[in-house]
């Protein structure tokens, strides 16, 4: 099968990517597993919050606005940062990144009323911040994609990939795939990829998210509530669908790979979110883990490989992935066709591949 564009991986960069470069010619995805989403996509918090992040990741998410804003994948959330008492210069300092006004104890307990006045001594708050239907924006640039011809392939994993003059030779299964340019998007298994296919890793390095379904806690109606994230970052939960999701926030290294929880880590994540709060928690509805994958800078990676220019790269999303995708795919398109980006050229700059060469 010949294309234009072949990209590999299925999950948020892959298949909004496949909805704006489809215009640009024939375009084929191939995603290894039976669907789209699966790994980090399917296991993700789901929070546009446009702050949260380093500079690359803030301008992608902000200039993201707009697609969020229309797309009618968005519904309110807000977000929400708790402290200890003798943590009030750390406090300050999240006040400021995420642009968070301040509340009293007496108004954060108004709105979340398990939060403990004995452990609790600060906490902001910031509307900001919306949930994200994933699966509803995945199934948007899935049937964007294929309104523009491309073919989406599932259960089709990738054994070969050979340069030839003409661009590449990928095998998949028993098919074969000729394309004039590869989009890496591959997510844990992007420097696979690329050793497969003959271009130098970046160093990019999955690390694992576990998280636990808890029932509401003490039989609240959680509708209201904003995501809450711990001081140090290093817990955070969030409201889904009638229960709480908890995490422990952590970033191990990982090999790539269907990820699941390490219960030793989810136990000292929900036991530093139970220090916060006055329910304990009794039992978990279920658990699951993600691998998120960064550069070692902590920026994404999209464009192309110095060395090859027709193997692109659109990797290292990080936690970030859902909340930049719609102009991380935007800049993608914009450099693949050569036309100009509404980003700041120090922007792209921070997400081009040739700062880790």
């Amino acid at each position: 099968m010949k294309t234009d564009f072949l990209i590999i991986g299925g999950g948020i960069a892959g298949v909004s990517a496949a909805a704006r470069i489809a215009p640009l010619g024939s375009l084929t995805l191939l995603e290894a597993e039976t669907s789209l989403a699966y790994h980090a996509s399917g296991r993700s918090a789901a929070l546009y919050e446009p702050r949260y992040g380093n500079p690359p990741v803030v301008a992608l998410s902000l200039a993201s606005g707009d697609f969020f804003r229309a797309s009618g994948t968005l519904s309110p959330r807000g977000f929400m940062v708790v402290d200890a008492p003798d943590q009030e210069a750390r406090f300050r300092e999240n006040l400021r990144s995420f642009e968070m006004a301040e509340m009293s104890l007496t108004e954060a307990r108004a709105l979340v009323p398990i939060l403990n006045p004995e452990t609790v001594g600060f906490a902001g708050f910031a509307e900001h911040a919306w949930d994200i239907d994933t699966d509803l924006l995945i199934q948007n640039f899935a049937r964007e994609a294929r309104a523009y011809g491309a073919t989406i392939r599932t259960g089709t994993r990738v054994s070969a990939i050979e340069a030839t003059p003409g661009g590449w030779r990928v095998t998949a299964g028993e098919e074969v795939f000729e394309a004039g340019m590869l989009i890496n998007a591959a997510g844990a298994w992007a420097d696979q990829v690329a050793v497969l296919a003959g271009v130098a890793p970046l160093g990019l390095t999955p690390k694992r998210r576990s998280m636990a379904r808890i029932p509401a806690p003490g039989g609240h109606d959680l509708s209201r509530w904003p995501m809450i994230i711990g001081g140090a970052e290093d817990w955070y939960c969030k409201p889904d669908a009638g229960a709480l999701i908890v995490s422990p926030a952590e970033a191990d290294p990982m090999e790539p790979h269907d990820a699941w929880a390490d219960d030793m880590v989810l136990a000292e994540g929900l036991a530093r979110y139970e220090a916060m709060v006055t329910e304990p928690v009794t039992r978990l509805i279920a658990s699951w883990a993600g691998l998120r994958t960064f550069a070692p800078d902590g920026a994404p990676v999209i464009g192309r490989d110095p060395s090859r220019p027709n193997f692109f790269w659109l990797a290292g999303q990080g936690g970030y992935g859902f909340q930049s995708a719609p102009a991380a795919s935007q800049l993608a398109a914009d450099l693949i066709a050569g036309r100009a980006s509404s980003l700041a050229p120090a922007t792209i700059a921070a997400l081009d591949p040739t700062r880790l060469r």
